[in-house]
């Protein structure tokens, strides 16, 4: 059977062709509205992992965007502060994620994030090396990146 989200793409491209515009708008409309109508009719056709999927992609987007707003703003403070001791340094964090797209994954938005930058990830795969701009506790944020990203990360993915 087709994947839920080719046919998804498909009935909002049927709608676009419909309508008779293809602008971004109108297909994002028609790709949320072919998402209810899929919906609606779920367990007729075994999608409801689809929908969890999503939920769980977004809630990945959701907690980005809020990580990415704080460190912001930890930054700007460090920039706009003179004078102000902060702690860069490295940080080995050992890994739970196994999969080369969830590792590549979690590397960037790491790297994405103000003030931290994915280094390099050890041979074996089992540790992947963060500077972070202003660190106090290491263990904070090894239990920041394990309980925030790579869980969400996981759980989006598998």
């Amino acid at each position: 059977m087709t994947h839920p989200f080719v046919i998804n793409v498909i009935l909002a491209l049927i709608w676009a062709e419909v309508t008779g515009s293809f602008a971004v708008i109108n297909l994002v409309f028609g790709f949320v509205l072919a998402a209810f109508a899929l919906w609606l009719i779920r367990e007729q056709i075994s999608t409801s992992k689809y929908f969890v999927r999503g939920y769980l992609v977004l809630s990945l987007v959701g907690l980005f965007l809020y990580e990415l707003l704080l460190s912001s703003l930890r930054v700007v403070k460090i920039v706009l502060t003179p004078g102000q001791n902060f702690r860069a340094g490295f940080v080995a964090f050992p890994l739970t994620c196994d999969r080369n797209i969830e590792i590549t994954l979690l590397a960037n938005l790491i790297t994405l994030t103000p003030g931290t930058l994915s280094v390099d990830i050890s041979d074996d795969r089992s540790t992947l090396y963060i500077h972070a701009l202003d660190v106090d506790d290491i263990d904070a944020l090894r239990d920041d990146v394990a309980k925030g990203f790579e869980r969400k990360i996981m759980e989006a993915l598998r």
